[in-house]
């Protein structure tokens, strides 16, 4: 079975879409940055196909607290995924968090 990951920085939604897809309120949604910290692991079916999806904390470049464990578990995530969704925030510019996950996953 495959195993879909959900990545991009804080607060663009990735909770909320993983919460959808796997029909369950299973990830906490709020709006403050660095709620979700480990990966979050659910199950989905889609048009008849059965997936793993994986929801991990916001890449955040910045020096606050928890921002390198967190990465380290998305890219833990990343490393177990068949399949990537970089999940951004369609009202926003692309910040540097964003070009330094989109450098992450060219690697991968």
């Amino acid at each position: 079975m495959n195993t879909i990951c959900l990545i991009g920085r804080p607060n663009t939604g990735k909770s909320t879409l993983f919460n959808r897809l796997i029909k369950e309120k299973k990830s906490i949604i709020l709006d403050e940055e660095g709620i979700t910290r480990d990966r979050v692991y659910g199950k989905s079916t889609f048009n008849g196909k059965t997936f793993y999806l994986i929801d991990t904390g916001g890449i955040d470049i910045s020096k606050k607290s928890f921002v390198d464990q967190i990465r380290i578990q998305a890219e833990i995530a990343i490393a177990d995924a068949d399949v990537i969704i970089f999940v951004l925030d369609g009202l926003t510019d692309l910040n540097e968090n964003d070009k330094t996950i989109a450098k992450i996953l060219k690697k991968t």
